[in-house]
């Protein structure tokens, strides 16, 4: 029996591999989103002084996304293997370092379960299929791009564009989208809030986003089409309204306070990816 039949015949057992695979990522994930927003930062400021003929810095130890291995932000110490496995050793560890005895930061173990479950819920819905294995990586990309601009407020063009064009690749074997749909999606969802964007600054003289939101927002029109793009705006609009607003109801934030809009774009691009013909089947029913 070959792999696809024994996933298609145990989509039990394709759901759960896809859980443990979801984890492993997410340990990964949580490198990713701590260490690129660094490299950015090295990266420009190593151009900027060559641009102003400035002597470079010394350099430094290596830094990258393998190097140096994980480790105890506070005592510094090499993490062992077993102190590195998703979740698991959060709970063996009782959320304390081995060695310092530091408390260890929710946003690890949380990371790692909420990428094996939002990828799980990706093997539920499509079944063992090429669309489930392009989707879990569009996935992985979207909870990168929402833990660092939750922290940092910067979309990384290295991390979104890169989908974007994937996106458009696919849609040339109508993976998703037709490639005519797809070309359409980015570009009028590149255009729609770069719109926006100047509407606003024209009103207000402030920026109300910034440009990673619309590429973010391409990347939807790339990989599902044109289809997803006005549920994704209004999905995305309602989440960050609720968020403001209860932000301010806690006295968390103010009305000058920026706000990341990537991570509401990123849920409810996923969302109108997964479910989108549903949802706009179910609102056409109410409406007739």
């Amino acid at each position: 029996m070959s792999t696809i039949d024994y996933f298609s015949l145990f989509p039990d057992v394709f759901i759960a591999c896809a859980l443990v695979l979801g984890l492993l990522v997410g340990s990964f994930i949580n490198v990713l989103a701590w260490r690129l927003p660094t490299m950015l930062e090295q990266d420009w400021q190593a151009q900027a002084r060559e641009l102003l003929d400035m002597p470079a810095q010394a350099k430094g130890p290596v830094y990258n996304l393998m190097r140096p291995r994980s480790h105890c932000p506070h005592c510094q110490q090499p993490l062992r293997f077993w102190e590195n496995i998703p979740v698991l050793s959060y709970l063996a560890l009782r959320g304390k370092c081995a060695r310092c005895k530091t408390a260890i930061s929710l946003r690890y173990p949380i990371t790692e379960l909420t990428c094996g479950v939002l990828s799980a819920v990706v093997a539920w819905h499509l079944g063992f299929s090429p669309q489930a294995g392009w989707m879990l990586l569009l996935t992985w990309g979207l909870l990168s791009i929402c833990l660092i601009d939750l922290k940092h407020m910067i979309v990384p063009d290295v991390l979104v564009l890169p989908l974007l064009w994937l996106g458009l690749l696919l849609n040339t074997f109508d993976t998703f989208s037709t490639l005519t749909q797809a070309v359409w999606g980015a570009a009028l969802g590149y255009l729609c809030l770069w719109g926006i964007f100047w509407v606003f600054k024209l009103l207000t003289g402030k920026d109300g986003m910034g440009y990673g939101d619309f590429k973010l927002l391409a990347l939807f029109g790339a990989w599902g089409g044109l289809a997803v793009l006005p549920l994704t705006l209004v999905l995305s609009s309602l989440l960050g309204a609720i968020a403001g607003l209860s932000l301010l109801a806690l006295r968390r934030a103010r009305t000058s306070t920026p706000i990341p809009f990537a991570p509401y774009l990123a849920i409810a691009g996923w969302i109108a990816m997964l479910w989108g013909g549903q949802m706009t089947d179910f609102y056409w029913q109410l409406s007739v």
